[in-house]
C-alpha cells in the first residue's frame, strides 16, 4: 500500500554534512507519523528520529540530539533528515518507516547508505 523510497545517502567526511530525504507514494501521508531508523554495520537497527503527523511533535535518539533534525512536508509526501557534525559511528544504512493506521505490518524503505569517514 505505501512505499517509501529514500535518498541523500553518500561519503562524508567526520564533521560534515547530509541531508536524507524519503518520498512516500500509495497512500495518505500526511496520516502517518513517520520515523528513521539506522542499522551500523554488523549492529542491530536503531531508532533515529520520529515527527508526529502535522511535523509539530519530534523525538530524537540521544546519540543524534542536536546534531539531527527531522522534518516533513506533506505537501511534497516527503520526510527528511538533516544530519549535521557526522561522526565516524554515524555509519550506517538509514531506513524510512510509516506508521500506518491498522496495517498488518510496518512500512519501511529500502534504506540509504550513509558512510562518514575520519
Amino acid at each position: 500500500q505505501v512505499q517509501l523510497v529514500e535518498s541523500g545517502g553518500g561519503l562524508v567526511q567526520a564533521g560534515g554534512s547530509l541531508r536524507l530525504s524519503c518520498a512516500a507514494s500509495g497512500g495518505t501521508f500526511s496520516t502517518y507519523g513517520m520515523n528513521w531508523f539506522r542499522q551500523p554495520p554488523g549492529k542491530e537497527r536503531e531508532f533515529v528520529a520520529s515527527i508526529s503527523t502535522s511535523g509539530e511533535y519530534t523525538y530524537y535518539a540521544n546519540s543524534v540530539k542536536g546534531r539531527f533534525t527531522i522534518s516533513r512536508d506533506n505537501a511534497k509526501n516527503t520526510v527528511y533528515l538533516q544530519m549535521n557534525n557526522l561522526k565516524p559511528e554515524d555509519t550506517a544504512v538509514y531506513y524510512c518507516n510509516a506508521e500506518v493506521a491498522r496495517a498488518r505490518a510496518p512500512y519501511w524503505g529500502r534504506g540509504t547508505q550513509v558512510t562518514v569517514s575520519p
